[in-house]
């Protein structure tokens, strides 16, 4: 009875030590995967007033321009990108612009998240998630106590972004009225 106790002993701790070995190697795969693909990329405040940035603000217009019929479109253009109280950040790859998002500051003391996009070819390497939190240490800098934003029904990746990341759902805010096709949300800081 004893060796056979003994035996089921070791058995079990045998499949542990192949579970705990194939974990480990998906571990060093993913750090493999994750150190090739999204080693080199750079998120910085930068000037929307650049060539490669401006095909970028075009993708995405034509993308939410695509979804959205032109009164439920509320886009900031480069020029109002580039004011005083707008924070614009690009995230960037061997120097190529591959996402980018603003944060602009309201005049009664509250951020708006604005302009939020990543390039079909980059998206699942998590720059939204990393260009997000990057809006949120500026507005923190800022001494902003919430961030709201807009965003439409049609984009599910957007919506559980910002779920994921503690917004929540509200009204309209600001100069914005009602929409159907909008989402309004908001997270304390």
């Amino acid at each position: 009875m004893a060796d056979e106790t003994a035996n089921v002993a070791n058995t079990s701790l045998e499949a542990r030590r192949l579970e705990l070995e194939r974990y480990k190697a998906k571990l060093d795969f993913r750090k493999f995967m994750w150190g090739t693909v999204v080693a080199g990329v750079t998120i910085a405040l930068e000037s929307p007033r650049q060539d490669d940035v401006a095909r970028l603000i075009q993708a995405l217009d034509a993308y939410q321009g695509a979804l959205y019929p032109a009164e439920s479109n509320h886009l900031l253009d480069l020029s109002r990108l580039a004011a005083p109280d707008v924070r614009f950040f690009v995230a960037r790859r061997g120097g190529e612009a591959l996402g980018c998002g603003a944060l602009r500051i309201d005049p009664s003391r509250y951020g708006e998240v604005k302009r939020m996009f990543v390039l079909p070819e980059a998206r699942g390497l998590r720059l939204g998630k990393r260009l997000l939190r990057c809006l949120e240490d500026e507005a923190r800098r800022e001494g902003l106590r919430c961030l709201r934003l807009e965003t439409g029904i049609h984009q599910a990746a957007a919506l559980a972004l910002y779920r994921a990341a503690g917004y929540v759902e509200r009204g309209p805010f600001g100069e914005y009225g009602p929409d159907p096709l909008s989402v309004f949300m908001e997270k304390t800081l």
